[in-house]
């Protein structure tokens, strides 16, 4: 009785090894497969971004060459044929010389676009405060005659890659110079607050703001909620700012009337 007790023991452990087997082995082949999978995944990503800097070199070198000899023969024209000209044509030239400015200025935002997407973050210790502070310095000596009351918060230290963080301070407070500028008393402030349990860093101006019903819009690239007659811009700055906050983790809106 207790041989065949023992042989049925023994037969149901040798049972549930065999299941064991079979599982741990179809564990094998469907890791391997994955493993396969994402091998494949890479090898397509790798390829992707070959692609990527292909094109943006394309970007940068051939299509800058028509630019600039738009450019250079529309001055030409206007230097050497001025005589020649009415004011409609030399209005004519004009125009041309600075549509191919703003496609130039394009061009840079769009590799501006394409590095922050495929750039390696190296976090650290970022001071905001002290960034912020050396932007609104270049800034006001960039137009001496403007008097525009900056308030920075002190001591705004986070976590993150300095040089895109850098770039996202220099397009915020920069939009904030900008859209201000027609205002009797301009007023910037950059500050911090806590927001659902965590904290929430602003940059706010008292400037033209915006319609809040085309808020969704602010961050699309080429999407402008003011005429070029009214700001400059080419609608890529605000795209760039999002896609550098997206890959720290965080999350990016506006708020006007």
């Amino acid at each position: 009785m207790y041989r065949d007790h023992l042989e049925d023991l023994v037969k149901q452990r040798t049972d549930e090894l065999e299941k064991a087997n079979l599982s741990l082995s179809q564990d094998i082949t469907a890791r391997q497969q994955t493993e396969e999978e994402l091998r494949q995944r890479t090898a397509e990503l790798e390829a992707s971004i070959k692609e990527l800097e292909a094109f943006s070199y394309s970007v940068s070198h051939d299509l800058r060459a028509p630019l600039r000899s738009m450019a250079g023969f529309s001055r030409a024209m206007l230097e050497d044929y001025s005589e020649k000209l009415d004011e409609q044509g030399k209005q004519y030239l004009i125009h041309i010389e600075d549509s191919s400015a703003v496609m130039g200025q394009l061009i840079d935002d769009l590799l501006k676009l394409s590095r922050v997407t495929r750039s390696a973050i190296n976090y650290g210790k970022v001071d905001l405060s002290n960034m912020a502070q050396k932007i609104v310095t270049e800034l006001a000596k960039s137009e001496s005659q403007r008097r525009v009351h900056v308030v920075i918060a002190p001591d705004i230290i986070v976590y993150g890659d300095r040089n895109l963080l850098q770039l996202v301070l220099k397009n915020l407070l920069d939009n904030a110079w900008k859209f201000s500028s027609k205002v009797a008393e301009p007023r910037i402030e950059m500050g911090v607050i806590e927001y659902n349990g965590k904290p929430a860093y602003f940059i706010r101006d008292n400037g033209a703001g915006f319609d809040m019903t085309f808020a969704d819009k602010l961050f699309q690239p080429f999407q402008r909620l003011h005429q070029p007659s009214e700001f400059t811009g080419t609608g890529i700055g605000l795209a760039t700012v999002q896609r550098i906050i997206r890959r720290h983790g965080g999350a990016i809106w506006a708020e006007a009337r």
